[in-house]
This record gives C-alpha cells, structure tokens and sequence, in this order.
C-alpha cells in the first residue's frame, strides 16, 4: 500500500466516523431549532418568500439589500453540490437518500434561519463601509471568546480552500476529461485551469465576481430548464423514480438490507455541502445586507435552503427516470453519471460537454465565492499581507493538485472539514439561542402590530455589549434606529 492510499484510508475512516457526532448536533440542533422558533420553516415561509424576492431596503448606493444578499446566497450555494453531489448520495446511499436529503433540507432551513440571524445581529461596520460577519463575530462578541472565534476562522479557511475548492477542480477534470477524451487531457486541463484561478485571483477577483453575481443565477435557471426538459422526455419513469425514493427511505429491503442508514448520512452529507445550512458559511455573506431587522435576513436565507433543494431534487429526477443507470450506478463517478442521465434527454451526445460547460461556470463562480469567504477570515485574524498571499498560493496549488487527485479522497477530506465546521458552529449557534429567540419574538410582534419591523437592541434583555452595529449605526443610542422606507 502506497502512503497516498494509507492518507486516504485514514481520511476515509475519519470521515465515516465524525459524521456520527456531526448528525448529532447538526441534525439534533436543527430539530431544537425547528420547534424553539415554533416551525419558522413553514408559518414564515411566505414571508421568506416575499423579502428575499421583494424585500429590498437600500439605504445608500452601496447597501446590500435583503434580495440582492439573497441572489448572492444563491450564487454561492448552487454549484457542483446540485450536480454531482446529488449523484454521488445516489451511488452512495440509493435513491432512498433523496429522501433524507429533503427531510435535512427542511430541518437545515431553521439552522440556516438561526445562524444567519445571530450573524446580522453581531455584525460589524468597517473602515470600508460595509458590513462584515459570521460564526467569527458571533462567537467572539456573542459568546467572549476570541480563541474559539480564531478557532473557526481557521476551520473556515480550512474548509473552503481546501476541501470545497478542491471538489470543484476534481469535478470540472472528471467533467472535462469525459467530454474531451484524448491522452493526458487530465494533466492538461489541470494546467488550465489553474492558471485561470491564478489569473482570477491575482488580477480579477471584483470583475469576475461581479460577473458570477449575474451569471450564476442565469446558469442556475438554465440548468433547472435543461433538467425539467429532460425529465419531461422520461416522464413515462417518473412514478417509478418516486417510488424508489420512498421504498430506498422506507422499504423492507433498505432496512433489512442495511442501506437505510447509508441513505440517511449520504443523503445528510450530500444535502450539508449542498445547501450549507448549519455550517457557518452562508453568514459570512449574508451579514453584509443592510435590513431593518436581523431576522428578516434569516428568513431570506432559509428560503435559499429550499430553492437549492429544489435544484437537487430537479438532479436527481433526471437521474432516477433512467432506470438502466440507476441499476449500474455504483459502477459511474458523480459527474459521469450526471452526463449519462442527460444523454437520455433532448441534449444527447452532447451532454458531457454542456455538462462540462456548466460546471466549469460554477466552478470559477464558486472559487471566488470560496477565495472571498476564506480572505475575509484571514483579515479577521490579522491585517498582514503576507497571509493573504499565502492564501492565494494555497488555493491554486490546491486547484492543481485535487484535479489529479482521487475524486474519492477530495471528498472525504472536504466531508472531514465540513462535520468539524458544523459541529463547531452549531455548538455556537445553540449556545447563543436566546438572542435568536428574542429577536424573533421581537420581529413576531412588530409584524402582529401591523409595523416595518425594526431592531431596537436596546429592548434586548440579554448582554448587548458585543452587539455594536445597531446601536450606532445613526449616530444615537441604541434602540433609536430611524425607520427606513421601503425602496
């Protein structure tokens, strides 16, 4: 056995073990969750709706509003976990595992409504005039410990520029080596695409993003038309594709065969990567809009849970209405089985090249959401370049070498990151539910008033003194925020 297989059997084994803890507190915490803010998933979901299609408050040129945090929530959620991802819980788990993947999604919503709440409750204004948040804040300000708010800087950093950069380079190979078969292609396009994540983080991170901003929920909305078409055209399977999700979450042959409980973790680690909830990763970028009240922003980005849901179900149809790769489908890797589904459809044999278009587009997109994410937590832990630059250096390398990498190993390092960042973060988050509850039963009674809601954190009766941004956000005291007009 070579040391590379030794790394990857030790990192195999972490992986199956932590994700046992990590369903403990992502799931059990999401559970408590749901029922402390009394169902918010379902009695708000048509205020979710609302603000993070409508909701729009701008309060200067530069403001982030709710809609537009939302449409950047997306962008970053919505890549190479709707696609391949969803594949590999089918290989993994059977199709029973969309199942649970739903049942997480739902649950993940009230995570996703908690985290994102308490990171708009602790945000911060810098020196560049934006707001600036995330499981880093909150525990440093809500919970008085710098070590453990360094502590998931660092996991954060881990996390995304490593593991989730990694699978989106060993996803784009495998999705351009399929497409394109020719002697070295996998060297080749690891060269690539490299040197394009070099070039778009040394010299074009602001443009590309802005672009991404349009762009991927463009791609987002032609993606889901290419997948209803395709379902459409094998719309003689799809009571049989629904009829596999609950036999593969319920029957007799998934219990007694021992694959319900596969279904269950693959569809819980699939649904996590995918949809973020719980994590701590979605606060770091919804924290930036400027909103009346914090919840409002929880809300919106709940809702984010459920569209990225609906994209992945929208995958995994298209798989399952091909009955003769849902029996093989253990024998193909996620991208590759993705591209198989969609050669059944109108795309045919052109499948694994649009396949690899799409997801060459979320990759760059999610490389700068990934870089951005990781170097605002560097600059919450110290303002010198130096590590700034080192970022830079490990993100590309890290391109490079997962390209060449086994798809296996890359995701059991990125599943490994992630079940310590949830653990992490919804430690936290559970810890702090009393700001969230407050500031929802604050919101809850404003919207029975028939008022705006806005967030007077003086009104608060827990310890404020972390809580900065909504007390002198005007220039006055607390619990005086003038009120701001919809625009």
């Amino acid at each position: 056995m070579t040391l590379a297989e030794s790394f990857q059997g030790a990192v195999g084994i972490v992986d199956e073990n932590i994700w046992y803890i990590a369903f403990i507190l992502i799931i059990g915490g999401g559970i408590f969750l749901t029922f402390s803010s009394r169902w918010i998933q379902l009695t708000s979901f048509v205020e979710s709706l609302r603000l993070s299609l409508f909701g729009a408050r701008k309060t200067s040129a530069r403001a982030v509003t709710s809609s537009e945090a939302f449409w950047v929530g997306i962008g970053a959620r919505i890549g190479i976990g709707n696609i391949a991802g969803v594949a590999i819980a089918i290989i993994m788990g059977g199709a029973g595992a969309i199942f649970w993947l739903w049942v997480f999604a739902f649950i993940g919503s009230a995570s996703c409504f908690a985290e994102c709440t308490l990171g708009q409750i602790f945000k911060e204004k810098k020196s560049d005039g934006l707001f600036h948040g995330g499981p880093a804040y909150y525990i440093r300000d809500g919970l008085k410990s710098p070590k453990f708010a360094s502590f998931i800087s660092i996991l954060l950093i881990a996390t995304y520029s490593v593991g989730f950069i990694g699978i989106q380079a060993t996803s784009a190979n495998s999705a351009f080596v399929a497409a394109f078969p020719f002697d070295g292609n996998d060297l080749l396009f690891a060269v690539i695409l490299a040197t394009v994540a070099a070039l778009i983080i040394y010299r074009g991170v602001k443009g590309v993003a802005r672009a991404s901003a349009k762009m991927v929920p463009a791609m987002a909305i032609i993606w889901f038309a290419v997948v209803i078409v395709t379902i459409a055209s094998n719309w003689r399977f799809l009571d049989d594709a629904v009829v596999m999700i609950f036999e593969g979450a319920f029957g007799m042959d998934s219990i007694l065969g021992g694959t319900l409980g596969a279904a269950i973790l693959w569809g819980l680690k699939r649904g996590v990567f995918s949809n973020e909830a719980g994590i701590g990763s979605v606060p770091n970028v919804s924290s930036a809009a400027d909103v009346g009240h914090p919840v409002e922003q929880g809300l919106v980005q709940s809702f984010g849970v459920f569209m990225d849901t609906l994209i992945c179900t929208g995958t995994a149809f298209v798989i399952l209405t091909v009955p003769q790769l849902v029996t093989s489908a253990g024998q193909e890797g996620g991208v590759p089985l993705v591209a198989a589904a969609l050669s059944a459809g109108p795309l045919g044999q052109y499948s694994a090249a649009a396949l690899a278009i799409f997801i060459l587009m979320f990759v760059l997109a999610s490389i700068v959401s990934s870089f951005s994410l990781c170097e605002a937590n560097v600059k919450f832990l110290t303002n010198k370049p130096i590590y700034s630059k080192l970022l830079k250096v490990v993100i590309i390398s890290t391109v490079f070498i997962a390209s060449l990498a086994p798809a296996g190993l890359i995701w059991s390092l990125a599943d490994v990151f992630m079940a310590i960042l949830g653990i992490s973060n919804m430690t936290a988050v559970l810890l702090l539910r009393g700001y969230i509850a407050e500031a929802l039963k604050d919101y809850r009674r404003q919207k029975s008033e028939d008022k705006d809601p806005l967030f007077r954190v003086g009104d608060m009766p827990l310890d404020i003194s972390g809580i900065t941004v909504w007390g002198d956000r005007s220039g006055i005291d607390p619990g005086t925020k003038p009120r701001i007009e919809k625009g």
